[in-house]
């Protein structure tokens, strides 16, 4: 079947990344991994991801994504992983004071929200350890920075 990857752009900021850029970079974390999948990647304001937060977190600010895993009945085999919403006002400002290169954010964390629809978490070292060597490896075969390396800027502070 091939993954399957819709993509609903209802931000309003402008020069956002491409609906095919988007797929590009999930497809990439879900390579060797689950080639039949099926997912949803939400472009938002800051609005709705703050209602998003706020009512499936308890925290009452915009975050920069979350990853809403299917949650499908017991016995259903569907390629279902579930929905990614990514909040475009808050990564391109995360972009610019961490002194990334905005495209390189987008896909570190549509490739983040990936691994989370496919059961990878970081709440625990180890866990945080091999979730991040994954993101690494899946962004540096797509020829994109370490996102876990600081910039120079980063250690001049």
């Amino acid at each position: 079947m091939g993954a399957r990857i819709h993509v609903e752009r209802v931000s309003a900021l402008p020069r956002l990344p491409s609906e095919r850029s988007l797929r590009e970079w999930a497809r990439a974390a879900l390579a060797g991994r689950r080639e039949d999948a099926e997912l949803c990647l939400r472009v938002v304001d800051e609005a709705e991801m703050q209602a998003l937060n706020s009512r499936y977190r308890g925290k009452d600010y915009a975050t920069n994504v979350l990853s809403f895993p299917a949650d499908l009945p017991r016995g259903v085999t569907l390629p279902l992983l579930g929905d990614i919403v990514l909040c475009a006002p808050v990564l391109r400002r995360e972009a610019r004071e961490q002194h990334k290169p905005e495209r390189a954010h987008w896909a570190h964390l549509v490739v983040h929200g990936t691994l989370h629809l496919l059961g990878l978490d970081h709440q625990r070292p180890r866990q945080a350890s091999h979730m991040e060597g994954l993101e690494r490896r899946i962004l540096g075969a797509m020829g994109l920075p370490d996102p876990y390396t600081p910039t120079p800027a980063d250690t001049a502070r």
